[in-house]
Parts: C-alpha cells; sequence; structure tokens
C-alpha cells in the first residue's frame, strides 16, 4: 500500500530535499571533458550566478547541463499527470530563471553554453564538438 502524505506534510518533504545536480549526466561530460584533454575548467561554480555545472574562467563560459525534465526541454518533457497546475507554474518559473541568469551572466561578460541531459546521453560527443568551438572560437 502506498504511503499517503497530507499536501502540508508533501511540501515539508520536498522542500528538505537538496538539488545535488543532474550526476550522471554531469559526470558523462566531465569523463568526455577529461578524456578529450581539454582543460581549464572547474565545476559547479558557487559564485557565479545560477551555479553553471562546468566554468572555463580563462575565456569566461559558463555550461550549464540542463536536465530535460526539470528545464522542460521542447523535446523530452512530458507534464506530469497529477497537479498539473503547480507543476506547470513551477517549470514556467524554472525556465524564467534559466532565462534571468544567462542573461545576467552574459551582461557580465560570460558566453553561456546550454547543454540538454538527451543531448548527452544521446550524442556525447556532440555536446563536446560545442564545448571545443565556444573554446576555440
Amino acid at each position: 500500500m502506498a504511503d499517503v502524505l497530507t499536501a502540508e506534510q508533501r511540501s515539508r518533504n520536498m522542500a528538505a530535499i537538496r538539488s545535488r545536480g543532474n550526476l550522471s549526466t554531469e559526470k558523462a561530460l566531465r569523463s568526455r571533458l577529461v578524456r578529450s584533454g581539454i582543460s581549464g575548467w572547474r565545476l559547479c561554480s558557487s559564485d557565479l550566478a545560477g551555479k553553471p555545472d562546468f566554468v572555463f574562467d580563462a575565456v569566461k563560459l559558463a555550461v550549464f547541463v540542463d536536465g530535460c525534465y526539470w528545464h522542460g526541454c521542447p523535446k523530452c518533457y512530458r507534464p506530469p499527470a497529477s497537479n498539473k497546475g503547480y507543476w506547470s507554474l513551477k517549470f514556467k518559473r524554472n525556465k524564467r530563471r534559466d532565462r534571468r541568469v544567462s542573461a545576467l551572466l552574459r551582461r557580465e561578460g560570460w558566453k553561456i553554453l546550454r547543454i540538454w541531459e538527451h543531448e548527452i546521453e544521446k550524442s556525447p560527443l556532440r555536446a563536446l564538438a560545442r564545448i571545443q568551438r565556444v573554446l576555440h572560437a
């Protein structure tokens, strides 16, 4: 039998969960960066707006690995069946925050690269090539 939580209990439970990023996808990209010999990056920069997953300080490049579900990928996203109003608003806020963070960093002189989770899963070499193009531009 499934546990049934009240709205208040569910809210407390969800608030207690702390984001740790999209670990498997980030690890896959990280291993590709290492294997390809690309250096000069650091992980999870908490000193920049939006906490980019990878930062190349020398060329001011911030790379975000966006999970298809949480960031509303136009290819992969499928809305939840329950509590549609809440989740619709949640995903709209996530997208708005992504746009705001990207704009802020661009105003500060950063190049922004957003890579979808499915891009890394389906074609990690193509995702890596996107990073290399920006690094060598």
